[in-house]
């Protein structure tokens, strides 16, 4: 007697072909945030900004100057801002140093 739950004799139920795509689009998406990940980024700044009488500092590392730079600016500004129009502002304010880390 075979189970409701079982395939029909004969039968065998295989991986279909989307499930094994899906899990390849899976494992190259995580292999690919992995890699980006630790990758050595050769750019290090730490950016501080005063701004609406606070202040603060924070490190960025980017593949370029410009964009370690941008990354440590907006962090910085998250400490220091509360809401879009702040943090916008914020971002738009000439740092008060930028050190370049080895």
């Amino acid at each position: 007697m075979e189970s409701e739950f079982a395939p029909p004799s004969g039968k065998r139920r295989g991986i279909k072909p989307t499930t094994w795509i899906a899990i390849v689009f899976v494992v190259l998406v995580l292999g690919t945030v992995a890699l980006s990940t630790f990758k050595s980024q050769p750019y290090r700044c730490r950016v501080c900004i005063t701004f609406n009488g606070r202040s603060d500092c924070r490190n960025g590392a980017a593949q370029t100057r410009e964009e370690a730079q941008r990354t440590a600016t907006m962090t910085t500004c998250a400490q220091l801002a509360s809401g879009i129009t702040d943090s916008n502002q914020c971002e738009n304010t000439p740092p008060t140093s930028v050190d370049w880390l080895p």
